[in-house]
């Protein structure tokens, strides 16, 4: 089977192509009239992970008591 290349697509789906704007009258050879991009700074959703820094923290009291209980238990077991 031959591998086929995926095409990178612009993700841009709200935004038509400069390709069927209208070109003014009388300007040949000129740049087709683009639309104005949005401020997606403003629009950007917010995300709250409180949950997941809770995971992590309690992930991480886990994981140092566990290596402070083995280390506890070497002393006593190697002797």
């Amino acid at each position: 089977m031959s591998k086929q290349k995926k095409v990178r697509r612009d993700r841009r789906p709200n935004i038509p192509a400069t390709i069927n704007m209208p070109v003014a009258a009388g300007a040949a050879g000129a740049e087709p009239a683009r639309m104005p991009v949005p401020d997606r700074k403003a629009t950007g959703p917010v995300f709250d992970y409180t949950h997941v820094k809770k995971d992590l923290r309690r992930i991480g009291i886990l994981a140092a008591s566990f290596v402070t209980i083995f280390v506890i238990l070497s002393f006593f077991l190697n002797r």
